[in-house]
């Protein structure tokens, strides 16, 4: 189970691309580039703080829906005192409940609590990781209510609850309003065309109902995003009663991120989103020898995965700390890659199975490389 997910702020971004500009003596860093697959973000609001009225009305939804509402825990085996890892879903009927992929993905021995502290086992029907959804079949009795699913997608500054177990409490209400729409995140790992809220959420939310004040769900918790001063936005995946997602997951639809088998290095992080025209003045200032012509490198290539098949040759140096390899891949499939994190979004507009072309720079010379996308989960890292 994975159940703690926070975005690095972008914030952290900018400010790596201005360390870069100060030491060259330039005032202002570009802005990063944009991700090939985001959608367009809509302008937000700042939403006035809750009415009396409206705080009032939201816990006695909140009083309505608890019940409808679970806490997963992964456990160690025949002891659940301290589990591994916890987070939230929400009965929609028949048994099925909908949580957030990641707090299911790694689980091992997975269960349900309600409200009443009764525990039961679930399976995952199906689950759609680039949206981070997955829907659970649990073993519940028939006396547990289910939560609506709304007809429509919420307004900016409308009101809303969120039910959660964040930071170790058990199914607790939180109240704010959505600040943003079809939200684009500059992630890969982090779903696009989220609802964008002003509540506090923590880890352990994730997976838990995001409620419009007519007392339907219409998202589900994904993650976080917290600022160099602490604050926080939260993010929920859309949800309707038409969703062709959810129709998928009811079929059993396992969908994962297409992978190729490469990686970046943690101490390389604040790169990822490097700009085109930052990459040789970083590259200098950073010593990497990778020269002038932007793209995305990377430090790992996983054992047996496509990447490794292709040839495709991470960053290496000698022991003089001169580089003696290193790919830089500048296109995939005709589209233009400036950084790893363009990368990663080209890569995910395709399933696993696809084949793709890369253009890639070794050495001075341009060659295309063939290759076809597995699973995430078939490459070993």
């Amino acid at each position: 189970m994975n159940a703690n997910r926070t975005a690095a702020p972008r914030g952290l971004i900018l400010l790596a691309a201005l360390l870069v500009a100060a030491e060259h003596g330039q005032a202002q860093p570009a802005a990063p580039a944009a991700a090939p697959a985001a959608p367009a973000t809509p302008a937000r609001a700042t939403p006035a703080p809750l009415t009396a009225a409206e705080t009032a009305s939201l816990r006695a939804l909140y009083e309505k829906l608890r019940p409808a509402t679970l806490r997963i825990e992964d456990c160690p085996p025949n002891d659940c005192t301290e589990p591994d890892g916890v987070g939230t879903a929400f009965h929609i009927g028949d048994g099925y409940a909908l949580t957030a992929y990641h707090v299911v993905s790694e689980g091992r021995n997975l269960s349900a609590v309600t409200l009443g502290k009764g525990r039961y086992t679930l399976e995952v029907v199906g689950f759609d990781e680039a949206s981070d959804t997955a829907l659970l079949k649990v073993n519940l009795p028939a006396q547990i209510p289910s939560m609506p699913l709304a007809t429509a997608r919420p307004a900016v500054g409308a009101p809303t609850l969120a039910i959660g177990n964040g930071n170790g409490t058990f199914l607790t209400l939180k109240t704010g309003r959505v600040t943003g729409l079809d939200v684009a995140s500059d992630q890969a790992d982090f779903p696009s065309g989220v609802i964008e809220l002003n509540t506090r959420l923590q880890p352990g939310d994730s997976g838990g109902p995001i409620i419009n004040a007519q007392g339907e769900a219409v998202g589900v918790i994904s993650y976080i995003s917290v600022a160099r001063r602490g604050a926080i936005t939260s993010y929920a995946v859309p949800v309707t009663r038409t969703d062709a997602r959810l129709a998928e997951l009811r079929r059993g639809v396992k969908r994962e991120y297409p992978v190729i088998g490469v990686g970046l290095d943690p101490r390389l992080d604040f790169l990822i989103n490097l700009p085109a025209d930052r990459f040789a003045e970083a590259d200098e200032l950073l010593g990497l020898g990778l020269g002038t012509t932007p793209g995305a490198f990377f430090t790992r290539v996983s054992p047996g995965s496509p990447a490794a098949r292709a040839g495709l040759r991470a960053l290496d140096y000698d022991q003089d700390g001169k580089r003696i390899s290193g790919d830089i891949v500048t296109a995939v499939n005709g589209q233009r890659i400036n950084n790893f994190s363009d990368f990663q979004f080209a890569v995910r507009r395709y399933q696993p199975g696809d084949t793709i072309t890369l253009r890639v720079l070794r050495d001075g010379k341009t060659l295309d490389l063939r290759l076809t996308l597995v699973p995430r989960t078939a490459v070993q890292n």
